[in-house]
């Protein structure tokens, strides 16, 4: 069983904007995660896919924002959705937000052969 500390602390790894985060959890993780599980938002441009700006992670009655602050850094807040309605939202830390979503994604992990797979890649198993 993965450790939620340790994914944790394997997706923090130094990483401090959305970019990082759009493509671990698009790129390394997004084949075994459910397609619609991760929504990024892109800053568009002229030429290219443009600059991540969100990245979100929609799971069972969460929703879960990292977003690109104005003066740099990364804000992230977590959202209780009910029927597709978000009823409350709360700003935290980007360290309670990667706490939560490896709690999101041990769950995936438990019931998902494939996302089991990914997340013990990422962590070097």
């Amino acid at each position: 069983m993965l450790e939620v500390h340790l994914l944790a602390a394997a997706l923090r790894a130094d990483r401090t904007d959305v970019e990082s985060y759009a493509r671990i959890l698009s790129d390394t993780l997004g084949q075994a995660l459910p397609e619609g599980m991760v929504e990024v938002e892109r800053r568009r441009r002229l030429r290219g896919d443009g600059e991540p700006v969100a990245v979100r992670v929609l799971a069972a009655g969460r929703e879960l924002e990292l977003r690109s602050a104005r003066r740099g850094g990364v804000t992230a807040e977590i959202r209780q959705v009910v029927h597709g309605v978000v009823i409350s939202r709360r700003a935290v830390g980007v360290d309670e937000w990667l706490g939560t979503l490896a709690e999101e994604l041990t769950r995936l992990a438990e019931r998902n052969a494939t996302a089991r797979d990914a997340l013990a890649r990422l962590l070097g198993g």
